[in-house]
């Protein structure tokens, strides 16, 4: 249907095909990082975080990656600065039934950086609810929440940001299990997309958006040194 997605794998968990990772970048996708084990514990300390963090960092150079995904959205942004990293996607604008509910309340990209030096990344929250929640646990049957979010990120020129599993999509029609949706729901949404919103919106990679969100703060940081007055703010 011609959009590229971000498909972000869990090294320690589960089998990681490279042939399936190349077939991907072959064809324009991209790679992200997702966890470590998905076990629920890379941020239950900052010591078992700088641990995982050194292997972590191994294999986003292994996969060429330069994105990272927590597992269940758990985030310590200041902890993640010790990831290589040019973007993280742990956040979401508003999302109560994660289990760290601490929405950032934008539906925009937003700079973290470091304390003390220039160092940082982009963070990208995502900004429609997830598969998981609107079709699993809340039991939605039509995917009229994403298209009615949509239209209000659209009316204020946000960020669409959708994040979906595909091991609980059902693929072949067979009849669904307790956790599993039609795969149908996913295509009629983009169909919603390429329909109702044609020539109004720049698809890009996650990778993309964070390296135009990072030229932009750097032209504005020149842009303010260059000021007279000191009380111009960066937003």
């Amino acid at each position: 249907m011609g959009f590229k997605s971000l498909f972000s794998f869990v090294p320690e968990r589960y089998n990681v095909s490279e042939s399936l990772q190349n077939d991907l970048l072959h064809k324009g996708f991209d790679i992200g990082v997702h966890g470590l084990k998905h076990d629920g514990k890379l941020f239950l300390s900052k010591k078992i975080f700088q641990k995982r963090a050194s292997r972590i960092n191994k294999y986003l150079k292994e996969w060429n990656s330069v994105g990272f995904s927590s597992p269940s959205m758990h985030h310590n942004l200041d902890w993640m600065h010790l990831l290589k990293i040019k973007y993280d996607i742990s956040t979401f604008d508003t999302d109560p039934f994660e289990p760290q509910p601490d929405g950032v309340r934008t539906i925009f990209p937003f700079w973290v950086q470091r304390i003390f030096n220039k160092t940082g990344f982009v963070e990208l929250p995502y900004t429609l609810p997830q598969d998981h929640a609107l079709f699993i646990i809340m039991k939605e049957r039509t995917i009229d929440i994403w298209k009615k979010k949509l239209d209000w990120i659209a009316e204020k020129g946000g960020m669409a940001l959708l994040n979906t599993h595909p091991d609980y999509m059902n693929f072949c029609g067979r009849k669904l299990s307790i956790e599993e949706y039609p795969a149908k729901y996913y295509q009629d949404f983009l169909e919603h997309i390429k329909t109702n919103y044609a020539g109004q919106y720049w698809h890009a990679l996650p990778k993309d958006i964070a390296r135009f969100w990072s030229e932009s703060m750097v032209q504005k940081s020149e842009s303010r040194k260059n000021r007279s007055w000191a009380s111009q703010r960066i937003l």
